[in-house]
């Protein structure tokens, strides 16, 4: 009779849990919460492109609890409820839904006022451990700028540093940094590309140590970065980091355009602060930049900028600063020629000795985090010799150099990577009318401010015209991808520059037609600045072209191209190249082109474009002419 007695309360108990359950759906129904943006917000859910309703960006079952949650917030919602009634234990494989859940259940707690003694809450110790390890105080958005060989950073790439209490500029490295990427080992840079525009990788939320990215991007990559502290409330950042933990196992499809690193960390801003509706401006992509700018201009969100320059900069600055005499005896040092006692270093000045010891420390240090040469090939007694550069600069009472100039234009400052352009010209005697659209991201000629120098990045670029005695609109060219990056080589830094254009183009063959060809064509090469503001490249090129007008399908050619990339002024800029290609495989015959295209920029997102060009295809020769007025948004 007592053990009976002692099992009765347990029915009891259940009943109440239960009726709790059914009164806390029917206030969710009542206050609508399954509609309100905070739960779309947690949960990601998004408009359907065609069917009514909404679906969750999520594609991982763990982050559902309702079988149809994806598409049904308020059955997932009502499925969330349930489990917080559950009593898991807590263990180091798994976690309370309270705790596993742990930014929607402090939401629904603070809407629905849970009464403890119906629904306990549970303690949730491995979070409370991970947030006191984070010791949070602020938030800070990383841009590390484009970095033309890693296709996954082409056009940038975001990150969201923690910065903790009591933290400084000398300890800020010893951060945490929240990233989302693709979770793939791929390293073919074409594969990836592909992929990632289909979705073809799971995207996964990380932290690690903010070092550890510094090192990545700032020394390894040679990428300078931008650090935006954010003003986000102590309650804010509370909650973006429980949502944060949510996220820990959950995956995403990851796409290289739109559901990319930068567009899922402006979903953790609509987290933290409801009404920021900030994804919501990137429908159909979302470029680094342009996530940055989003976060910039909203009122009272940006507290300050910073500026880290990579190591690469900083070796440029150093060399701009010496006596370019003393180059070839600092890189002598670095490669552990002479000795610290050698004459030609012992007999100069104090200060350009210091000059010539740091620039050689730095060129050093470079080439061991990854510079031009390998790991490998380094001495092994490269840290020692960076020891003693260290040792010997102390010894001299000189300041030590002014460090980079910050840049006067942040990368969110320059121009939209959108463009429109509306044109008009003469080709082969005949006038035309020219559109031009552009998804992404910039050219050589596009103003340069707020971009990396020497660095084309367009995707999706297409050409739309109409021609005098055809009154049909036809596309004149489609380059879902070109590539182009000048990278200039000087005393230390010898870089390789290379190109890379996919598309179709508008070529005259031998019977004088135009028609629409596939075409690909790739240049590796080198570049020089032989005078300030202007570069001057040239390229070994080969150029692949498939069409079924052709005799034989196709035609494969390769030569030569040179140009000059110079700027006039501020708002002036010409680049003036020329090419020849000799097609020996399939339709045999010779393409070349002279062309002289300048820019004028009339503010930061319009400029003014004149492009003259002298053109051979098989035996037919023409000149063209056009002038374009670009808008960038």
């Amino acid at each position: 009779m007592p053990l009976l007695l002692w099992l009765l309360p347990w029915p009891a108990a259940f009943a109440s849990a239960d009726e709790y359950l059914r009164e806390l759906v029917e206030q969710t129904r009542v206050q609508r919460l399954a509609e309100r943006p905070e739960w779309h917000a947690l949960l990601h859910y998004k408009p359907r492109l065609v069917w009514p309703g909404v679906k969750s960006l999520a594609d991982d079952s763990r982050f559902f609890n309702a079988p149809d949650g994806q598409t049904n917030p308020q059955a997932e919602l009502e499925a969330t409820l349930a489990g917080f009634f559950s009593d898991k234990q807590e263990t180091d494989k798994e976690q309370n839904p309270q705790c596993a859940f742990i930014a929607r259940y402090r939401w629904l707690k603070e809407e629905l006022r849970f009464d403890p003694r119906r629904l306990p809450e549970q303690p949730c110790r491995r979070f409370e451990n991970w947030r006191a390890a984070l010791n949070p105080h602020a938030l800070t958005l990383i841009f590390p700028a484009a970095y033309l060989n890693n296709p996954a950073s082409l056009y940038g790439h975001t990150l969201l540093r923690v910065d903790a209490k009591d933290q400084d500029e000398r300890t800020r490295l010893l951060a945490y940094a929240i990233n989302y990427a693709a979770l793939t080992d791929e390293t073919s840079g074409l594969i990836f590309a592909v992929k990632g525009l289909f979705g073809g990788y799971p995207g996964v939320f990380s932290i690690s140590p903010y070092y550890v990215k510094v090192t990545e991007y700032n020394d390894l990559e040679n990428r300078d970065i931008w650090e935006y502290e954010l003003n986000f409330t102590p309650g804010e950042i509370d909650r973006l980091l429980m949502h944060v933990w949510e996220l820990g196992p959950i995956r995403f499809d990851y796409y290289f355009f739109d559901e990319n690193c930068s567009y899922h960390l402006l979903s953790l801003f609509e987290v933290a602060r409801p009404g920021l509706n900030l994804t919501d401006r990137f429908k159909a992509w979302a470029i680094p930049s342009d996530t940055v700018r989003a976060v910039t201009i909203e009122e009272g969100l940006l507290t300050r900028a910073t500026y880290r320059p990579a190591r690469s900069t900083w070796l440029k600055h150093r060399q701009r600063l010496m006596d370019g005499k003393r180059l070839p005896l600092a890189k002598e040092l670095a490669q552990g020629k002479p000795a610290l006692t050698d004459a030609r270093l012992r007999d100069l000045p104090a200060d350009e000795q210091a000059r010539v010891l740091e620039l050689a420390f730095e060129y050093l240090d470079y080439e061991r985090l990854g510079g031009r040469r390998a790991k490998a090939e380094l001495p092994p007694a490269t840290s020692a010799r960076l020891r003693e550069f260290l040792i010997a600069r102390s010894r001299l009472e000189v300041n030590p150099v002014e460090p980079v100039p910050t840049p006067v234009v942040r990368p969110d400052e320059g121009h939209g990577s959108a463009r429109v352009g509306l044109g008009f010209g003469r080709e082969d005697g005949r006038s035309f009318q020219e559109l031009r659209l552009r998804a992404a991201y910039h050219d050589l000629l596009d103003p340069q401010e707020g971009y990396v120098r020497g660095a084309q990045i367009e995707f999706f670029s297409l050409g739309l015209r109409r021609t005098e005695g055809d009154d049909a609109i036809k596309v004149e060219r489609f380059d879902p991808l070109d590539i182009a990056s000048l990278a200039p080589r000087d005393e230390l830094l010898k870089p390789v520059s290379w190109k890379v254009n996919i598309g179709w183009r508008r070529k005259t063959l031998a019977d004088g037609s135009r028609p629409l060809v596939f075409g690909l064509n790739t240049g590796a090469g080198l570049a020089a600045e032989p005078v300030s503001g202007a570069l001057a490249y040239g390229f070994v090129e080969g150029a692949l072209d498939i069409s079924g007008r052709y005799r034989q399908d196709y035609a494969f050619g390769i030569g030569p191209s040179i140009g000059l990339l110079a700027d006039f002024s501020d708002r002036w800029r010409v680049n003036l190249f020329a090419r020849a290609l000799r097609y020996e495989l399939g339709d045999v015959h010779k393409a070349g082109e002279v062309a002289l295209d300048q820019r004028y920029a009339v503010t930061r997102n319009s400029a003014l474009r004149l492009e003259l060009a002298r053109r051979r295809e098989f035996d037919c020769s023409w000149s063209t002419a056009g002038v374009f007025w670009n808008w960038y948004f």
